[in-house]
């Protein structure tokens, strides 16, 4: 079966789409686990789900695999993450082939993060140094393949200030990405003053806000480090409250999703992408289910 492109649902769906993340377990009681995950997910009818794709291409094979069962169940469209890390442009014309012939349109087109141990970028021999370089050769090998690409509301770790880096985002879509995926953010005024940027300089693409239901006070801490994303102090509290019960943790980061998906929404967003961690319980609350007029 081949995939419908992404671009063409936040064209004509006439709503708010709904996505969803997933990663390749590491061994086969995480798959089996990830394969329960996403029974419970079925009745949600997400609009597509995304799959990543670790650092040095070390989870290549696993990320197909991971697509083909996802597809294989019916939650379609998929949406494989390729990077430009560890791989020639031949080996990426190589894997574009892969992807296309497997019936997969879509893919989430990232430059990549250093391979573990390396703290520094670099380019593969004959290999791409940038997303936009990437999304280029996906077009030129196959042109309906549908590009998603990553946005950074307080910009990318590395990039020197907010305007360079909204400068290299338009350079992926004019290179041909067909929408963005923000990185993770816990305050909507952040996403709100980001997209009004980004069409200030001729940006036009749907940016769709990519959300993270926090499970406790250190995960959020350490993934907003990561991703240098500011921690609203009223959510740290919150969760500095819930004290070392992961399941009042893990309520208040469901409680805290639904505020700023209910705003958003209200806002018109395309529609919302959720980083769930291969987790349902985030994604199958109902009061986040009724904004999306879906049930159980």
């Amino acid at each position: 079966m081949i995939d419908q492109p992404i671009r063409d649902l936040l064209t004509h769906a006439g709503r708010p789409l709904l996505s969803f993340e997933f990663f390749p377990p590491k061994d086969d009681t995480g798959l089996e686990n990830l394969r329960a995950t996403c029974e419970r997910l079925k009745p949600v009818h997400p609009d597509f789900v995304t799959v990543t794709y670790g650092a040095g291409g070390s989870t290549q094979a696993k990320t197909f695999h991971v697509c083909d069962m996802l597809a294989g169940m019916g939650l379609t469209p998929v949406m494989p993450h390729l990077t430009c890390v560890g791989s020639s442009r031949a080996e990426l014309r190589e894997l574009a082939d892969t992807i296309h012939q497997r019936g997969f349109r879509n893919i989430m087109t990232l430059r990549g993060d250093p391979p573990k141990g390396d703290t520094a970028f670099r380019p593969a021999p004959d290999g791409l140094s940038h997303a936009a370089e990437l999304v280029a050769l996906l077009k030129e090998r196959h042109a309906d393949f549908c590009c998603g690409v990553a946005a950074y509301p307080e910009k990318h770790p590395e990039a020197p200030s907010p305007e360079t880096d909204l400068v290299r985002l338009k350079e992926k879509f004019d290179a041909g990405g067909d929408f963005g995926t923000t990185q993770l953010f816990f305050d909507n005024a952040v996403y709100y003053r980001f997209v009004e940027k980004a069409r200030a300089i001729g940006i036009t693409q749907p940016i769709v806000p990519g959300l993270l239901p926090a499970l406790s006070l250190k995960q959020v801490e350490r993934m907003c480090a990561m991703c240098q994303a500011a921690l609203p102090e009223a959510l740290a509290n919150r969760l500095r409250d819930a004290g070392d019960d992961p399941v009042a943790a893990e309520h208040v980061g469901i409680e805290w999703a639904i505020e700023q998906i209910r705003d958003l929404l209200a806002r018109g967003v395309p529609g919302i992408h959720l980083y769930i961690l291969n987790r349902s319980k985030a994604a199958l609350s109902q009061p986040l289910l009724d904004l999306f007029g879906r049930h159980l």
